[in-house]
């Protein structure tokens, strides 16, 4: 599990293809290492991936074809940044929100507009994803811990402050940038607690539950 509370950027350095996966070698300035042992989950901008080889600043990991299929990480270059966090523990603060580090989607910067104290994006999210969205809800973005600020259909807004600039890659994106969506965990379990369609795990809406009650009793 992690936060969304990005630690610092990573640099990464090379993608060397291993047959269908690609072993990612990443330099990470300022990101202690000391505390991670091989087999450790770290996030990289959002999809949770497994150390496989260790030193001061620096890790590699393994990314399946599953993974490079279905999130931006499969249209990163050796030079790109990306954000980084350790798996958290019991002792930390969570000062973002619970994040478990599978991506649901990719979605796509439809505008970046700069305002005097933040900037907005607009991003579109996938048809399938749209209704766990909330406004005031969160939600990661490139494995950024984010309050939604508004929801029209499959597009919702978010204003990022400089330091969230300045700190992650929200700073880079741009319009048609793509960006790795996951969900609040709330809401996946809401829906399967509940169903698409409002009925419980068994099949009975509230209101035939309700009934049945009172005819038992």
């Amino acid at each position: 599990m992690f936060t969304g509370i990005i630690q610092t950027l990573g640099l990464i350095e090379s993608l060397v293809p291993q047959g269908n996966s690609v072993r990612l070698s990443i330099v990470a300035p300022g990101f202690d290492t000391s505390d991670v042992a091989l087999g450790d989950s770290i996030a990289v901008s959002g999809p949770c991936l497994t150390a496989v080889a260790l030193g001061p600043e620096r890790f590699e990991a393994d990314v399946s074809p599953e993974t490079l299929a279905r999130t931006s990480l499969g249209g990163k270059q050796a030079g790109d940044r990306v954000n980084l966090e350790k798996a958290l523990r019991l002792s930390d603060r969570l000062g973002g929100h619970l994040v478990s580090g599978h991506v649901d989607g990719v979605g796509e910067v439809t505008a970046r507009i700069e305002r005097e104290q933040y900037v907005q994006f607009k991003i579109a999210a996938p048809a399938e994803l749209a209704r766990y969205i909330a406004t005031k809800g969160s939600i990661a973005v490139e494995g950024v811990s984010l309050t939604v600020n508004a929801v029209s259909g499959k597009e919702f807004d978010l204003m990022i402050i400089p330091h969230t600039l300045e700190r992650t890659t929200l700073g880079e994106l741009r319009q048609g940038s793509r960006v790795n969506l996951e969900i609040d965990l709330v809401a996946r379990y809401l829906e399967r607690l509940h169903g698409q369609d409002g009925a419980d795990l068994y099949g009975a809406s509230p209101t035939n539950t309700e009934q049945a009650g009172s005819v038992a009793s």
